[in-house]
């Protein structure tokens, strides 16, 4: 489970390939639904990547926004 403003690696991403291994934070407040196809919303990913659609099993957290 991730939380609003939680630093995560991407992994893998199949929504854009170009994020892998790119840092980011997550933007939805509250978990995914159906809408994004229960996939999270992660943002600054890069200058010339937009927000992107990760499945929880493509991030990996390394700074929780809540510790």
């Amino acid at each position: 489970m991730f939380n609003r403003d939680d630093k995560v690696e991407i992994t893998s991403c199949a929504d854009d390939p170009r994020a892998a291994g790119r840092t980011g934070y997550i933007v939805d407040e509250v978990p995914p639904s159906e809408l994004t196809q229960g996939r999270w919303t992660v943002n600054q990913v890069g200058f010339f990547i937009g927000p992107v659609l990760c499945h929880a099993h493509e991030l990996r957290v390394i700074k929780s926004a809540h510790t």
